[in-house]
């Protein structure tokens, strides 16, 4: 065998040694492509009360889009552009309260409020894969009550306060 082929069978048995020594991520999902990001939505459902009720959701562009259910400012759907550091900072937050990669889970709540809004957040991966976390508005502690403050904010964050505030309508019931 010449040199050139003992080089060549000692790189590709070193590629392939390599290739086995490579690591999942934690929950085990294959890792992402370079460039790949999750869509974010956060649906906000009804109260005993009056409580806004929408989903927004926000793409690793930055594209935001809102749609006001019921008691908002703004009814349907709006765009707006948050842009791709809103994207960054937002999936940094809510990554403690990401359950494992295609699960559903509760995010951990030492004592709810009964009659608050609940928050179901969704990534979605670019082949349609889901994970989720819920959550009930109110927690007075555990994680849940760190993320309460984080989702009070969003609308903030995203640019979007102006159509989620709060809003009694003549002859709308409440929840």
């Amino acid at each position: 065998m010449t040199i050139f082929k003992a080089w060549h069978h000692l790189g590709l048995a070193s590629a392939v040694l390599l290739g086995a020594c490579a690591t999942l991520p934690q929950d085990g999902a294959a890792p992402a492509a370079t460039g790949e990001a999750e869509t974010i939505a956060i649906s906000v459902g009804p109260c005993f009360g009056f409580c806004p009720v929408y989903e927004a959701a926000i793409a690793p562009t930055g594209a935001v889009t809102f749609n006001g259910m019921r008691h908002t400012v703004v009814l349907g759907e709006r765009q707006r552009a948050a842009g791709e550091a809103s994207y960054r900072a937002l999936a940094a937050d809510l990554a403690p309260y990401r359950p494992q990669t295609g699960t559903t889970a509760t995010v951990e709540c030492e004592a709810a409020i009964s009659d608050t809004s609940t928050y179901t957040i969704t990534w979605t991966d670019p082949r349609g894969g889901k994970t989720v976390a819920r959550h009930q508005r109110g927690c007075r502690g555990g994680p849940g009550q760190a993320l309460d403050g984080l989702l009070q904010d969003l609308p903030a964050r995203l640019g979007i306060e102006d159509w989620a505030k709060q809003i009694t309508r003549p002859g709308e019931s409440r929840g």
